[in-house]
Order: structure tokens, then C-alpha cells, then sequence
């Protein structure tokens, strides 16, 4: 970093210095030359005495305040005020610039052959200006440090992030200092690695419960036909049971690559008009539940939503204790999905745990119509990906009520307060306490 504020100056050196060189050619050169011209009608003639020519020279040059030769045509110095004046090109006609150490030097050739060499006193000198350049890179570069050093060091820190994230440090963050562009990249690089760490640890669960849930059925496949094999007259019963099995594993499978897409995706791939009422109306005809719906439409994953809608009323079609009753509605800016049932409940410390990959309560985790535990855990994975919530709360007199809040589209107005609901199913519309 140091190294780059040390070129930077040095180049704005080099640029100040094109400058100055600009400057003089305009400026300085055209302002010399003015000078110079004014005293050409007023030196000596060259047919006066070298006494003469050199007070006339001494005294132009005084006021014009600039050091001065006259030349012959034949080379001689005729009259000076500085010896240090190069001399002119011989044979030259017009008016140049000549080389020297102090500086550059105008030369104008006069009508009589002779020539009048002239220098300002002060002369902008490059070297010098190179110096100031240098001394107040230095000094810059001095000023800077900090500054620079405290940003290397983020990008250090940052760069020490990435590292051992890359050798599998899934906990590995960046502390986030200021509101500059290198703490919104602090940021991304944490929610990245969040959101990394989530993805491999629910893998890992999923992978863990799925090696265990997959034993169960596989055993009882192979017992199935094992026993049918060892007695094929009583084998129809133990065929059936195994097409059971394959079934269940088939529906475990299912749920499992379900599972690991909605991990991997972050909202929704392909959103469409979803009318959630008629697909809570077909989904609750089909498990034969009570229903009460409004018409509301929302954006989202028709197949998506359909899984929601099914695992909860399978869900509670397994713990029901009577029937299931399910609706859906609008309200001010979320669709209103419920599934109520008449059940044992759920205690009040596994309300979350439900939601869990492979939970299952104790005493369902042996049940052959318990589920495998995903239902659930797809139930609010797929209503957070619609930027929705899912939530479980008992039921007054017993019970427990599902509920599923997914956002309205913006422009819809809000629910009218005293609108009926759409009777479906057996023309009740049941209330949910």
C-alpha cells in the first residue's frame, strides 16, 4: 500500500512537471521573449565602442531584470552581464532556445548580424521542483500509513475468513468494523458462510436421520420376503405387507429429495398465481376434512404448496381424536392457512421441535402411521421460502391448531371485515378456538 501511494505520487511528480514545462513554453517563454524584443531598439549600435555596447547591456538588462550576451556575427562576445550564457548556433536566422544548466535560454538574431542572448533571473528549475515533489511524497506517505495500514489489515483479516473456510472451518467469521465498502464484503462473506455452515449441519442431519429411518423399513422388507420365501403358501400377506414397505420407502425418498432442494434454493425458482382456497378445498376433500375457505390468490409454487397443505392434514389426520378441520383466508397483508384438530396436543417444549428434521414425539417414533418426521419440518421450510411463518399453538378445549401466514401480494387490498366465507366440504364452517 505504501508502495502504491509513493507511485501515485510520483506520477502526479511527473504530470506537475509536463505542467510546468507547458507553463514556460507559454507563459514564461512568451513573456521572456517580449522583454528581449524591447531591447533590441535600444542597444547600441554595433559601430560603438565595446564600453559603450557593454553599459547600454548592463543597464537593459537591469531593468528588464534578466542576464544578457551580445554576440558578433563571427563569434565574438561583444557584451555581457553573466558569463555563464552559452553561446549562440552560428548562421542561425531565427529565434531559438538554447540548452543550459540554469535553464532554457532565449536567442534572437538581429538584422545586423549580430545576436542577443537573454535568461530570466529566476527560472523554474526541475530539479528543484522534483525534490519538493519527493519530500512531500514522503511526507504524504508518512500521513497515509495508518490509514492504509488499517485497511490491509481488514483485507487480512478478511482474507484469514476465507481461508479457513476453505479448509473447513464452518464457524469461521469476519469481525465487521464501519459501513464502507469492505464491511458490506465483511457482511456478505459472513451471511455466505452462515448460510454454509446451516446447509452442511442440516445435511449432515438429514443423511444421519435418513441412515437410521431407512433401516426400519428395509428390515421389514427383507423379513417380508424372507418369510415368503421360506413358506410360499402363506406368502400373499407377507407380499402385501412388503409392497407397504416399498411404498413407505418410496414416500421417504421422496420427501428426502424434497428436503435437500428446498435446502439449496433461496425463495421461490418460479412463482405463479396460486389459488390457495381451491387448493385447500381439493387437498381437504380428498382427506376428508371439515373446510372453510375465501377466495385468495398468492404468489408461489403451486407443487410446493400442495405438499404444505397435504402433510398438515396428514398430520393431523394421525393425531386427530375427530375430525380435521382446516381454512383458509385473507387478512391485512398475510393468507391465513389453519388446520385444527381435536387431539392429545403437543407439549409446550416440542412446539419447536416438531418442526425438526425426523422429531417425532414420544410414543409415535416406533408407530408404523407416525410418519417419518419430515412432514412437518417441509411444512415450514416451504412457508419460509414463500417469506411466510409456521406455527403450532394448542387448541382451546383440546387439541392443536397449525397455522401458516403467507404474504398477500402488494397491490391486493386488504380482507373486507365483514366478507363470508365460502362453504365447503359438508356445508359447516366450523370454529376455530
Amino acid at each position: 500500500m505504501l508502495g502504491f501511494v509513493l507511485a501515485a505520487v510520483a506520477l502526479s511528480a511527473l504530470a506537475g512537471h509536463l505542467l510546468l514545462s507547458e507553463v514556460f513554453r507559454t507563459g514564461v517563454a512568451g513573456h521572456l521573449t517580449g522583454r528581449a524584443r524591447s531591447m533590441i531598439g535600444e542597444l547600441a549600435p554595433p559601430s560603438a565602442s565595446p564600453a559603450e555596447q557593454q553599459a547600454v547591456l548592463e543597464r537593459l538588462a537591469d531593468e528588464r531584470r534578466v542576464a544578457a550576451a551580445l554576440w558578433s556575427a563571427d563569434g565574438r562576445r561583444l557584451a555581457f552581464t553573466t558569463a555563464d550564457l552559452p553561446s549562440p548556433v552560428p548562421g542561425a536566422s531565427t529565434t531559438y532556445w538554447l540548452p543550459s544548466r540554469s535553464g532554457p535560454v532565449l536567442a534572437i538574431p538581429l538584422p545586423d548580424g549580430r545576436t542577443l542572448v537573454v535568461q530570466p533571473h529566476r527560472v523554474p528549475r526541475p530539479v528543484g521542483f522534483l525534490l519538493s515533489v519527493i519530500a512531500l511524497a514522503a511526507v504524504l506517505a508518512l500521513a497515509s500509513f495508518p490509514v492504509a495500514r488499517r485497511i490491509t489489515r481488514r483485507l487480512e483479516t478478511l482474507e484469514a475468513g476465507v481461508r479457513r473456510l476453505g479448509e473447513g472451518d464452518l464457524g469461521a467469521r469476519v469481525s465487521v468494523d464501519g459501513d464502507d465498502e469492505l464491511a458490506s464484503l465483511g457482511r456478505s462473506f459472513n451471511h455466505t458462510a452462515s448460510r454454509l455452515q446451516r446447509l452442511v449441519e442440516a445435511q449432515r442431519r438429514v443423511l444421519a436421520s435418513a441412515s437410521h429411518e431407512l433401516r426400519s423399513p428395509l428390515a421389514r422388507l427383507r423379513m417380508a420376503l424372507e418369510l415368503s420365501r421360506d413358506d410360499p403358501a402363506d406368502s400373499r400377506p407377507r407380499l402385501d405387507a412388503a409392497v407397504a414397505e416399498v411404498e413407505e420407502l418410496d414416500s421417504l425418498v421422496e420427501e428426502l429429495l424434497l428436503a435437500g432442494r428446498i435446502e439449496v434454493q433461496e425463495g421461490i425458482p418460479a412463482a405463479e398465481p396460486v389459488d390457495l382456497g381451491a387448493l385447500v378445498a381439493e387437498e381437504a376433500a380428498r382427506a376428508g376434512a371439515t373446510v372453510e375457505v375465501s377466495p385468495v390468490t398468492i404468489p408461489g409454487d403451486r407443487r410446493l404448496l400442495r405438499v404444505l397443505v397435504r402433510n398438515l392434514l396428514e398430520n393431523a389426520g394421525r393425531h386427530a381424536g375427530g375430525t380435521v378441520e382446516t381454512g383458509v383466508g385473507p387478512g391485512a397483508a398475510t393468507a391465513r392457512l389453519w388446520v385444527a384438530d381435536r387431539g392429545p396436543g403437543v407439549p409446550d417444549d416440542a412446539r419447536e421441535r416438531i418442526f425438526e428434521p425426523f422429531y417425532r414425539p414420544a410414543g409415535h417414533a416406533e408407530s408404523r402411521d407416525g410418519g417419518v418426521g419430515l412432514g412437518l419440518y417441509l411444512v415450514r421450510r416451504i412457508a419460509e421460502r414463500h417469506g411466510g411463518t409456521a406455527t403450532c399453538r394448542p387448541r382451546d378445549g383440546g387439541g392443536t391448531v397449525f397455522e401458516v401466514a403467507l404474504p398477500l401480494p402488494p397491490s391486493r387490498p386488504a380482507a373486507s371485515p365483514g366478507a363470508a366465507p365460502a362453504v365447503v366440504s359438508d356445508g359447516t364452517t366450523p370454529r376455530v378456538d
